[in-house]
């Protein structure tokens, strides 16, 4: 059925460009009470922990942290990190060195990112032994505001990962969808698709990770059966969003039609009986088979007088039954022409 509805839809005439949606653009203004707010300290500002780092305007580090000394924040949203990409910030620190402080809290001895992390990997790359740090005091739920912000801000997450930025919030510190709008400067209902994404299943959820396909997308496959099957359709046809929630649309609409039952056809063996049965009693009969291989007969009548006839012969078959104890139930046979076998209606009480 989806191959079927696939070609009526790419032969239906409609010109979209095929899906080229990519994520949400995160603007920094737009981010609710923004990083500054978040981080408690008005002067410092989102574009001093992210700008690029080949920046010229950073925030001055309050020191310099042994990257031995740094671990990996639990709350980085993030869990994939493009390789290439990490080499090209590499040769930029080699070259400019790191502008942009990393952001970090004091863990025992050891100093976790807050903010920062492709920053810290690519300096181990490049060889450093020390990076410039901003040290802030942060609570668990901070860090993980921060981080998703920041990674919302720089447009790093996959919605997979934004969906399951969100989910910590409300599982670990209880924020509402409301709550979390207002920290990612987005509306309630972006929360709340974003969030219904984590109900894909698991290969879905890795094609978005990938890019191979877009939160638009994935979200028309939410709750569907054949949900996987529609995925590497997308991808192999280069399907828009809106072919793929008409696609949807109308295997959905199939799917709540009741299939129309075609009708057993009529061998020819029934079709004589039915001519004879007209003959002999003088109705109007159809018979119609199932595929059990039983059926219906139908005596029709055009009037009162017609079916009153009907009737008397019906009402005289079944006293002829009764007249006749022990004797076989009162029958009409046919035998059709050319043949040997004998059909038989019978009359039954």
């Amino acid at each position: 059925m989806l191959d079927n509805e696939l070609d009526e839809l790419l032969n239906s005439g409609e010109n979209e460009t095929p899906h080229a949606e990519t994520q949400e653009q995160h603007k920094r203004k737009s981010l609710g009470r923004g990083l500054g707010a978040l981080l408690g300290d008005d002067d410092l500002t989102a574009d001093d922990v992210l700008l690029p780092t080949d920046s010229s305007a950073a925030h001055p580090a309050d020191t310099e942290i042994f990257v031995n000394q740094i671990v990996a924040g639990k709350y980085q949203p993030r869990t994939e990190f493009d390789e290439e990409a990490l080499n090209a910030l590499s040769d930029s620190i080699k070259e400019k060195g790191i502008l942009q402080p990393l952001l970090l809290r004091k863990q025992g001895d050891k100093y976790e990112i807050i903010a920062g992390e492709r920053r810290w990997r690519a300096a181990q790359k490049a060889g450093l032994e020390k990076v410039p740090a901003i040290i802030k005091d942060m609570s668990d739920k901070e860090v993980l505001e921060v981080a998703l912000v920041e990674n919302l801000l720089r447009e790093n997450l996959s919605a997979i990962e934004e969906a399951e930025g969100f989910q910590r919030l409300i599982d670990e510190f209880s924020h509402t969808q409301e709550a979390l709008s207002q920290i990612v400067g987005k509306s309630r209902s972006h929360v709340a698709n974003t969030l219904r994404l984590l109900v894909l299943p698991d290969s879905i959820k890795e094609l978005i990770k990938e890019g191979k396909l877009s939160a638009g997308h994935a979200r028309c496959l939410i709750g569907l059966e054949n949900a996987e099957e529609l995925a590497k359709a997308i991808i192999q046809k280069d399907l828009s969003v809106r072919q793929v929630e008409e696609l949807v649309a109308r295997l959905k609409d199939k799917k709540d039609k009741p299939e129309e039952k075609k009708p057993v056809k009529k061998n020819e063996d029934l079709e004589t009986i039915e001519r004879d049965l007209k003959k002999s009693l003088g109705l109007r009969i159809k018979i119609t088979p199932s595929k059990q291989g039983g059926g219906k007969v139908v005596l029709q009548y055009a009037s009162v007088a017609e079916l009153d006839m009907i009737v008397d012969i019906l009402e005289n078959k079944r006293k002829n039954n009764l007249n006749t104890d022990n004797q076989p139930q009162t029958q009409i046979d046919a035998t059709p022409a050319g043949s040997s076998e004998k059909f038989t209606i019978k009359i039954i009480d």
